[in-house]
């Protein structure tokens, strides 16, 4: 036992001297690096101040606008399926000619129906108003 405890004590002084030389040879290498430092900004006189700031006022030319595409919108979907049909179409088919969910469409034909878009003659059917 005492053997095993003296080899350990041997090994655990080889690791601390292998510890103390990387941590010698780190300080070498942090040392051979110069340090850059940035250099001090000069102050600039008044003068240069006041005529840099005549040249930015001058106003600049606005590029030209595109005009705004607008963007179709789900109701306009479901608009535009219904209208495409003579004799209407149920939630049914609007489900699968527009792949929105069933709550998507029942609230889009809600608002529709409500702003007058559409009507409904007969229950579940809806045909553009």
């Amino acid at each position: 036992m005492k053997k095993e405890l003296q080899s350990v004590k041997k090994d655990l002084n080889a690791l601390a001297k292998r510890v103390d030389k990387l941590v010698a040879d780190l300080k070498k290498s942090e040392a051979a690096k110069p340090k850059t430092k940035a250099a001090p900004k000069k102050a600039t006189p008044k003068k240069a101040v006041k005529k840099a700031v005549a040249k930015k006022a001058a106003p600049k030319k606005a590029a030209p606008r595109k005009p705004a595409t607008k963007k179709v919108t789900a109701a306009d979907t479901v608009l535009k399926v219904i209208s495409g049909l003579k004799n209407g179409t149920d939630t049914a088919g609007l489900l699968k000619k527009t792949g929105f969910n069933q709550k998507k469409v029942a609230n889009i034909i809600f608002k529709l129906k409500k702003q007058g878009k559409i009507i409904s003659p007969n229950k579940g059917l809806y045909v553009k108003a």
